[in-house]
């Protein structure tokens, strides 16, 4: 059975198609397409409060080509949710229903707290040692998802407003990440070995550029030995020597800062990358909902 998840960032929006398996009675999850479209909603938002007419036009005509995709796909069920942008745009209800009525895509703006309970719902944790901790890190282009993970279950979990695109425009507060710090080494106090679980367009590809191969984790060193390449390189050389998309490139720097911050205050060594993300957490919900239906 193939499930659809549609997840409308900050920076871009992404149509995940996944097929589930069941294999020795346990769900099997393949990814079968990925298609992302660099809409950033989260320029308009993050300066101006609301989503421009041009950017809500372009939304729409992606998730028209989305509608059907998912159509023609014959999926089981589809969901589809946005994040930072969306809720503090002053238009979002607005656009809801436009989406609705212009595109027949049933949409839902879901808050932090929820956005890290689906993204953590990958259950990467069972692929790990359960006798260790691990802080599951989601940086978005509007908000980073923290997630603490011990002794099998969750312990903390909290939202920042402190995502890529908002440090690309200037627009964190700096008692944002002071706050973030702070509830980082707070919450991680006595809790060794810790290691970090990476979510994220952007650590995916920090991973792809540290060139392993061989395990699935990137020490602390490594992220800080390429957040210093790409800071020495400007946007245009990132995308020509690397080939970073042009927005990518841009924001690629700032969320490595974000992992590098998270993991020095909470003297975390390593960060596992299994390149899941929230599209991927819908998945996993969906499946579950599904699978309960057809037990009653």
């Amino acid at each position: 059975m193939v499930f659809a998840a549609i997840d409308i960032g900050s920076n871009a929006i992404r149509l995940l198609f996944c097929r589930v398996h069941n294999v020795d009675g346990k769900p099997h999850y393949s990814k079968e397409e990925l298609i992302r479209m660099p809409v950033r909603l989260g320029t308009d938002v993050f300066l101006n409060g609301k989503i421009s007419e041009e950017k809500v036009t372009q939304l729409i005509t992606a998730l028209k080509g989305f509608y059907y995709l998912i159509k023609a796909y014959d999926v089981v069920s589809y969901r589809a949710v946005a994040t930072s942008a969306m809720r503090d745009a002053t238009n979002g209800n607005e656009i809801i229903k436009r989406v609705k009525d212009e595109a027949n895509i049933d949409l839902e703006i879901i808050d932090g707290k929820l956005e890290a309970s689906l993204v953590f719902s990958n259950h990467i944790e069972e692929l790990l040692n359960p006798k260790h901790a691990y802080m599951y890190i989601d940086v978005g282009g509007g908000s980073t998802e923290l997630t603490l993970y011990f002794d099998s279950k969750v312990i903390a979990s909290k939202s920042f407003n402190i995502g890529t695109v908002r440090m690309l425009l200037d627009k964190v507060d700096k008692q944002e990440w002071e706050e973030m710090k702070v509830w980082v080494k707070r919450n991680t106090v006595g809790i060794h070995p810790l290691s970090a679980i990476g979510s994220g367009g952007n650590i995916n590809k920090i991973f792809k550029l540290s060139g392993k191969k061989e395990t699935k984790h990137i020490s602390y060193d490594r992220v800080k030995a390429i957040y210093d390449m790409l800071n020495s390189y400007t946007i245009q050389e990132r995308i020509e020597r690397l080939d970073l998309k042009p927005d990518r490139a841009d924001v690629i720097i700032h969320a490595a800062k974000v992992f590098l911050t998270v993991m020095k205050n909470g003297d975390i060594e390593k960060v596992f990358v299994p390149q899941v993300g929230l599209s991927d957490g819908l998945v996993h919900a969906m499946y579950e909902a599904h699978s309960k239906t057809l037990v009653k």
